[in-house]
């Protein structure tokens, strides 16, 4: 008996120096790796942003984790994301090519969100944004869509006071310019698409969780959702020939003729996935930062009264908010920015993947690692904000009432990976916050209890299901 425990006390403490010494030379420390399981045992399968802030505050700002055998490094604090994703951009630019099985991967890169770091990825971003820029973005004509946008959100509002459904406005935003259309709110093909994001989106939790036979399954029934209900989009907007003399849309642009460039990574077989890629970043991102901030403008009615009577001022005698308003009204943008830092909506940023050998802070990182950016440690890191911990719109504000965006404000990321629709959702965010205050008054019904902030973990945070109370205000 004694023989055998002692034997397997060897084998054990075999394994355990065996893969305690797997990490190379110079790479950032991290807990006891197990066999096969690497350090899935000390993350959990359904949150794990408080176990990753628990490693960091044991290891530090820069540590590693092993997902089975394959090692990941996890970049925390606004020191460590600058100097890796921006002063060495390209060298962390890349995205991990083997993190799913190899026939899944290739079924949901096609986009430029997780294509890696290359040609292809670099004609379809700037594509994208070429078509943000031409299609108004920063000027009248995307103010005028939103604008059009919120007049079926406000009036659906009225006819079905308590239910507000922000994914169907940033949906149809986002499809105008995709697309050149827009769904009415009960189309089949909305409330489908709408259904796919919010529910993969939870499904696709994290490679941790990948181990799994149901999340492998999860990435299937998100390839075969999001196909059906882009088939909608598709075979509506193929029937148009143009745009009714307007600015055509990202589709029949991508489908132009490109006998002129023979180096053309576009191709009709990436164009469906690479448009609900951008679809899903569209929608996903700005819905949820706009259900967290109502929920905390409902349980704060100080906070929005102050923003109403901001917003009454600056647009006494105007029909409607324009994007240049932001300028004067500093107190509601120091709330729409502490809603952006507080929803914390993609807390893992996208995995990005080193395209060489490189080192950052001191440790060294081989080519072809997957790297982390934790930007929920920036946007609740200590010493970076006044008031790191709940809602407060002061972090946003000088001792002058001023409006400031501190360094550790990157909610959309940093680098050349950043979120490319960036300045749309800034501008989606503030005609629909100041829209909707300026109309209707949000209130926490008095029957629902107490409000609970605990957000819905997924590739995007998603504060629980909630119900609101809406009155509408008399029009100052």
């Amino acid at each position: 008996m004694f023989v055998s425990f002692f034997l397997l006390w060897l084998i054990i403490c075999f394994f355990i120096i065996q893969f305690k010494s797997r990490r190379p030379k110079n790479f950032p420390p991290g807990p006891i790796t197990l066999p096969l399981l690497g350090n899935l045992h000390n993350l959990s399968l359904d949150n794990p942003l408080q176990d990753f802030e628990r490693l960091r505050l044991k290891y530090g700002n820069i540590y590693s984790l092993y997902l089975g055998s394959k090692p990941m490094v996890m970049l925390c604090g606004v020191q460590a994301i600058k100097e890796a994703l921006v002063n060495k951009a390209v060298e962390f630019a890349g995205r991990p090519q083997d993190m799913y099985l190899h026939l899944i991967y290739i079924a949901i890169s096609l986009g430029v969100i997780l294509a890696d770091y290359g040609p292809r990825w670099k004609e379809h971003r700037r594509f994208a944004l070429m078509t943000l820029r031409n299609f108004g973005l920063g000027k009248q004509s995307m103010e005028e869509r939103i604008l059009a946008e919120l007049q079926h959100t406000s009036a659906d509002l009225e006819s079905s006071i308590g239910k507000l459904m922000f994914h169907n406005a940033s949906s149809n935003i986002i499809c105008q310019v995709l697309f050149g259309m827009r769904f009415d709110y009960n189309d089949w093909t909305m409330k489908e698409i709408v259904r796919c994001f919010t529910e993969n989106a939870k499904l696709a939790n994290g490679p941790w969780a990948m181990v799994t036979a149901d999340t492998f399954s999860s990435v299937f029934r998100l390839q075969s959702c999001l196909s059906l209900a882009g088939e909608g989009c598709f075979a509506t907007t193929y029937r148009s020939v143009g745009c009714n003399g307007k600015v055509n849309p990202l589709v029949h642009i991508y489908l132009l003729p490109r006998s002129n460039d023979p180096d053309s990574t576009f191709s009709e077989d990436l164009l469906s996935m690479y448009s609900l890629d951008l679809h899903f970043a569209g929608t996903d991102t700005t819905s949820n930062t706009l259900l967290t901030g109502f929920l905390y403008l409902m349980t704060n009615p100080d906070i929005q009264e102050r923003c109403q009577a901001e917003i009454d001022r600056v647009l006494e005698g105007k029909d409607k908010a324009c994007f240049e308003d932001r300028h004067n009204m500093p107190y509601v943008q120091a709330v729409i920015h502490e809603m952006q830092r507080i929803a914390n909506t993609v807390p893992l940023s996208v995995f990005h993947n080193t395209t060489k050998d490189t080192e950052v802070m001191g440790y060294t990182i081989p080519k072809g690692t997957m790297v982390i950016p934790n930007l929920s440690s920036v946007l609740s890191e200590e010493g970076q904000w006044k008031f790191p911990r709940g809602f407060h719109p002061e972090n946003f504000l000088n001792d002058q009432g001023e409006f400031v965006k501190p360094e550790a404000f990157m909610p959309f990321s940093a680098g050349p990976r950043m979120c490319l629709g960036e300045g749309l959702a800034r501008m989606e965010l503030f005609l629909i916050t100041v829209t909707l205050l300026r109309k209707f008054k949000f209130i926490w019904p008095e029957d629902a209890g107490e409000p609970d902030y605990t957000p819905v973990y997924g590739v995007t945070l998603t504060p629980k299901p909630y119900f609101m109370k809406v009155q509408l205000r008399e029009m100052h």
